[in-house]
């Protein structure tokens, strides 16, 4: 029995992208001992889920984990950057530093394979107090793998305590075995599907920006907003976050550096 009721649209065909344009926000050095990685990109599509909550039977908890909502109860948004920047992998500590900077703190859910080659991204972001977790190994669809292989796209995932599962997809297995690995499952409240092709390009940052404005109340307080590090999202986070604001939300709270585990609720408010 599936516990997320998903439908991924479309085919998971392969294409190759490159982000070769500059961020909006300035460049840092890149790492000399490094070349930029070139990404064959899996589609992404979107994914309808509910949200889903698990409680004791017996007695209704104070705080019960919402998996859409990745145990956040704060009343305030948090921000959430996925897979990798392809051909500019520093762009993830640039908008790290800017949110920093802006006393914003987000989670970075990065595709170890390509982590592993800049050691540095993970510890630097931490650092700057993001949250960093598991998006597995090679951003495989998890409910098409072996149990087997499954388990190590996530036991070899980027070391956390938080999984967001590919596509958002997942079954009982696919759960139970997270589960058994110490994760909780994160999915989201606002997709900001920056993934999709517009024109000559993707998803345009005005576009974007319109997506998170224009979501319901309910998907903003508590919520969390999903975008990706090599599309527009970044480009058009400084634009949501001055919307979010205007019309009265609170972004998560960064107080400093952080660990590696996550906490649940998530430490957002103040």
């Amino acid at each position: 029995m599936i516990i997320v009721n998903r439908r991924i649209i479309g085919s998971l065909t392969l294409t190759l992208v490159l982000t070769l344009g500059q961020g909006a926000l300035s460049a840092g050095p890149s790492s000399a001992a490094h070349a930029p990685i070139a990404r064959a990109h899996v589609a992404h599509a979107p994914i309808a889920h509910a949200p889903i909550t698990h409680a004791s039977a017996t007695l209704a908890p104070a705080y019960a984990y919402d998996e859409s909502r990745c145990g956040n109860s704060s009343g305030r948004v948090l921000l959430t950057f996925d897979d990798w920047a392809y051909s500019d992998p520093r762009r993830a500590t640039r908008i790290g530093e800017y949110l920093e900077d802006r006393g914003i703190r987000a989670a970075f859910f990065l595709i170890e394979e390509f982590a592993k080659e800049y050691p540095d991204i993970v510890p630097t972001l931490r650092r700057q107090g993001h949250w960093v977790a598991n998006h597995t190994y090679s951003h495989q669809l998890l409910t098409a793998l072996t149990y087997e292989q499954a388990e190590q796209e996530i036991e070899n995932g980027v070391h956390s305590d938080l999984l967001r599962p590919p596509y958002g997809s997942y079954g009982e297995r696919e759960k139970s075995i997270a589960d058994s690995l110490g994760y909780r499952m994160c999915l989201w409240t606002i997709d900001t599907l920056d993934w999709e092709e517009a024109g000559d390009g993707f998803r345009s940052v005005d576009s974007i920006r319109d997506r998170v404005r224009d979501a319901p109340s309910s998907a903003k307080r508590n919520g969390v907003v999903l975008g990706h590090l090599d599309y527009n999202y970044p480009d058009a986070v400084p634009g949501i976050i001055d919307d979010l604001e205007e019309d009265g939300y609170r972004l998560c709270r960064n107080d400093g550096a952080v660990g590696e585990k996550v906490p649940s609720p998530l430490d957002c408010a103040d």
